[in-house]
């Protein structure tokens, strides 16, 4: 037995299910993915497209920051179907990690600078002064 509908956020589909041998009752999210995705990391080396790593890394950036999961998981969606629709089977890790530095500026200043220090590979005090300099002069503050 099993009751679909999409979920809130219109890219994946919500099933209430029953097991057949103990009848409970449990919900599963599913989600359409267009093609197989790869990225080409540094040094040409290539994986499959991971919605889990994507995800993980940006709460890692949000962590302890007033962010609502729904946010997090809104912009990994909208990273994905960006991926997805490229038309393109294999995608640059840089190209994906431009777009998780624009969705994090939007979403949280401090996200983004700890993002963009581990993506731009600060390695010293100066770095991370000079790009919340940068931040704080774009955004007014």
């Amino acid at each position: 037995m099993k009751d679909s509908r999409p979920a809130e956020d219109g890219a994946s589909i919500r099933r209430r299910r029953q097991c057949e041998d103990c009848g409970a009752r449990f919900t599963t999210f599913e989600r359409v993915q267009l093609r197989d995705l790869t990225i080409v990391k540094a040094g040409n080396r290539r994986e499959p497209f991971d919605r889990s790593k994507l995800e993980r890394s940006i709460a890692i950036a949000c962590r302890k920051r007033p962010v609502a999961p729904e946010r997090i998981d809104r912009l990994v969606s909208s990273i994905q179907r960006q991926v997805e629709t490229s038309g393109e089977s294999e995608i640059a890790s840089s190209e994906i990690g431009e777009m998780v530095m624009a969705g994090l500026k939007a979403l949280d200043p401090v996200a983004y600078i700890r993002f963009a220090s581990v993506y731009k590979d600060f390695r010293e005090a100066k770095d991370f002064e000079e790009f919340a300099g940068a931040v704080s002069e774009a955004g007014g503050e």
